[in-house]
């Protein structure tokens, strides 16, 4: 049981902190908003976005998208033109404050392009299919709970404290101009992942 508690977590882990297009827009939103409560609603979607992917690759289910190549295709093209439309989203928006509570990205924009990022970004997927999931036929019973339980723990502790690492540095940059720059950064990362998918689809199209 031990066991399983502790390759849940160190997987998840390993698997969460590298810095990705999920990673970078919850930190940006926990920066941008005037107040940490503003960014719930993006890290309670991408948390729960996770859940799903994780339960869905522990149960088997997700593997089907895996093993039709039009589901593939079409997977990673939404995924791109989504992360290209949100990087540019991000580029142009201007860094809020306590005074410009307006620039700050709506619970609904917020939710949309967390759902976005997690769900149409195939190289996430990859990785809760392809290491979650594989790993977890290691466990069954009680034992499978415990490491399904430990690797959502970790997403959802993580993204809370993206958020608040974010607010933390919001509130140091009273003028603006570090979220400036912090905008800037995350749009520029976010258009790498869409170009790291862009050559994976070319790739799967070249093979079908």
């Amino acid at each position: 049981m031990l066991t399983a508690l502790l390759h849940g977590f160190v997987l998840a882990f390993g698997l969460i902190i590298p810095l990705g297009a999920q990673n970078v827009f919850v930190f940006n939103q926990g920066a941008s908003q005037p107040k940490f409560r503003g960014a719930l609603p993006v890290i309670i979607t991408a948390s729960l976005c996770d859940t799903v992917l994780i339960l869905l690759a522990v149960l088997g289910v997700s593997v089907i998208v895996f093993t039709v190549p039009v589901l593939q295709i079409g997977l990673f093209t939404i995924g791109l033109f989504f992360l290209l439309y949100m990087g540019w989203s991000i580029w142009k928006s201007a860094p809020a404050d306590v005074r410009n509570k307006e620039a700050a990205m709506s619970p609904k924009k917020q939710m949309m392009f967390a759902m976005s990022v997690s769900l149409l970004n195939p190289h996430a997927i990859l990785d809760t299919v392809g290491v979650i999931g594989t790993s977890s036929l290691s466990y069954t019973g009680p034992e499978k709970v415990v490491y399904t339980a430990a690797t959502i723990f970790v997403s959802w502790f993580w993204f809370f404290c993206l958020a608040i690492a974010g607010k933390t540095v919001g509130n140091l940059d009273s003028k603006g101009n570090l979220l400036k720059m912090i905008n800037k950064v995350s749009a520029i990362i976010i258009w790498g992942v869409a170009l790291y998918i862009a050559v994976q689809l070319f790739h799967l199209i070249e093979r079908n």
